[in-house]
């Protein structure tokens, strides 16, 4: 391995050491570098899985519209993608999950879900990094592991009454739902103080 990118992204070499090859990581998706601190924790937390230097092997499934490899990470028997899941550091993709253990992913966001952990440290998880690149445009926050949104709860924008406490008004908009922040102040639903 050579290095890593993102959340979901490394640089390997070949058995030889001169082909590099980019590598998008299979059947999850991370928080991009500038959903903070999501985003960075996701980088730190490959990092952690994949020293630099460190041997992997690929389970290869395509190659993505930027010409990269699409696979899963093994370390000796470790599967990265999935570790990643459950810890909490990535999401399971669903519109990308063909090719993988569907179950097996779907088993280990639940437990990081149930569990808080990382991206499901906010109830409901944060805004899912396929919605942030689009803009937001439709928020996941509050969805089910199979992207149904919960009832109750509105998919795209959030209202201050609905959200319940000042704390999650705090992290919804450290995840660009700066529209909670009316007056400009950098703080969100006072009204729920």
């Amino acid at each position: 391995m050579l290095s890593v990118g993102d959340g979901d992204t490394i640089r390997v070499t070949g058995t030889t050491g001169v082909s590099k090859t980019t590598v998008r990581l299979a059947c999850i998706d991370a928080p991009e570098t500038s959903q903070a601190p999501y985003g960075n924790d996701a980088r730190r937390a490959l990092q952690g899985e994949l020293a630099i230097g460190a041997e992997v092997s690929l389970r290869t499934k395509a190659t993505d519209r930027y010409g990269r490899t699409v696979a899963e990470v093994l370390k000796g028997t470790i599967n990265i993608n999935q570790a990643l899941v459950a810890t909490g550091a990535a999401f399971v993709y669903w519109q990308y999950i063909e090719g993988c253990d569907r179950e097996t992913y779907s088993r280990l966001e639940n437990e990081a879900r149930l569990k808080s952990l990382g991206v499901w440290a906010v109830p409901g998880g944060i805004q899912r990094p396929w919605d942030y690149r689009r803009g937001g445009k439709s928020s996941k926050a509050g969805a089910n592991s199979s992207g149904a949104a919960n009832p109750g709860q509105n998919s795209s924008r959030y209202r201050c009454k609905q959200i319940g406490s000042w704390a999650r008004a705090q992290e919804l908009l450290k995840q660009n739902h700066s529209y909670l922040d009316r007056d400009g102040d950098g703080e969100a639903c006072e009204s729920l103080k």
